[in-house]
């Protein structure tokens, strides 16, 4: 039994326009569908110095100009995942279903795809909850390339919204924390001088899991603070808190320095990069998802760090595993970013070693939810 959206992905030696065409292709054919409404396509960074030919590629193989999406570090569908090859993704839609023009204002979730420098405050702040990540590659070289109606955008970001359908976002930071949430005593700068009575850097230092104490430099790559917002007895379970990740370590006062200025009377807590807190985690995302959803998905994004996906999981992705064990054939698409766009409290933020993921039901759709269970 068929359903009006599906992926195909597809992968070669070379950075080739079939290689977009056939991921079309491939799409069509589950789907059951002659043409698409529209499509959303992902490539590899191996296609962002000229993509032109491979999107008009896709447009041709799909019957329509309505082609939105980027390059990322690497690509995912409900088939795998590819990362160092070339290759392409993506998702079709028939039926009642296309992407359509974003509505700021509304409760849908906006799907929004930059390059580093189309990214502004200005463009994340709005009412609508927005879903997507910054374009990148494993090197934060570029170049990078967003396009919507099979053309490359000079502005560098895409805002699009999935018409016929009703969409939840859920995000998972998978952070496992070494403490709980300290108040910011006294700051200079970027340098938090002390937390709480005593000096930042001592509290992290004790706050560190024995064999990591005991090594010979601290692992600052795999430590963050995270500042919490509301309640800060609840902040952590409830994924309340934004990352502020560390620059470095001072021991002539002991103090911080963080990548963003902290102010005095926030909290923060010291947490570590762990990947079975990180699987954990997503666990929960998806089923807060499905709650908030109400009912069985039809299809799905996923976009995850380019430090969180396999190269994090031990060459697996546990996130995109975890989904296809959950719901077995649902259609899922997305890219592995340089920074992932979702909600928090509220306010749409940009995040740094997450997984955002989005699910949708489809509304008036012939075989909608595919026989699935919530």
């Amino acid at each position: 039994m068929t359903f009006p959206v599906a992926t195909g992905l597809a992968r070669g030696v070379r950075a080739e326009p079939r290689l977009a065409a056939q991921a079309v292709e491939r799409a069509l054919e589950r789907a059951g569908l002659a043409r698409a409404n529209s499509v959303l396509l992902f490539l590899t960074p191996h296609f962002a110095p000229s993509p032109d030919t491979a999107l008009r590629a896709a447009a041709r193989a799909a019957g329509c100009l309505q082609v939105s999406g980027c390059t990322g570090a690497g690509v995912l569908t409900d088939d795998e995942w590819l990362l160092d090859v070339p290759g392409a993704a993506a998702m079709v839609f028939g039926d009642k279903l296309r992407l359509g023009a974003a509505d700021n204002d509304g409760d849908e979730p906006v799907i929004s795809l930059c390059s580093p420098s189309g990214l502004g405050a200005d463009w994340l702040d709005t009412s609508a909850p927005r879903i997507g990540a910054v374009s990148g590659d494993l090197f934060g070289q570029g170049p990078f390339r967003v396009w919507a109606g099979t053309r490359v955008l000079d502005g560098g970001r895409v805002d699009a919204a999935i018409e016929g359908a009703h969409g939840v976002v859920q995000v998972s930071q998978g952070m496992r924390a070494l403490t709980s949430p300290i108040v910011v005593a006294e700051v200079q700068g970027l340098d938090v001088l002390k937390l709480g009575n005593y000096p930042a850097l001592n509290v992290l230092v004790q706050s560190l899991p024995q064999n990591v104490r005991g090594g010979d430099q601290i692992p600052l790559h795999m430590i963050v603070g995270g500042v919490t917002f509301g309640d800060p007895d609840t902040a952590i379970r409830d994924g309340r808190y934004r990352l502020n990740h560390i620059v470095s370590a001072n021991l002539r006062n002991q103090s911080v320095t963080f990548s963003v200025p902290l102010a005095p009377g926030e909290r923060l807590f010291w947490a570590m990069r762990d990947a079975l807190t990180a699987e954990r985690d997503f666990r929960h995302t998806i089923d807060q998802a499905v709650q908030n959803l109400g009912e069985a998905p039809d299809f799905a994004l996923l976009f995850p760090c380019m430090g969180r996906g396999p190269h994090f999981y031990g060459n697996r992705d546990r996130d995109l595993d975890l989904i296809k064990s959950r719901f077995p054939g649902l259609p899922v698409i997305g890219f592995y970013g340089n920074g992932e766009i979702a909600p928090l409290d509220g306010v749409n933020h940009l995040y740094q070693y997450s997984a955002v993921l989005g699910l949708y039901a489809a509304q008036g759709c012939a075989n909608a939810a595919g026989g699935r269970t919530p």
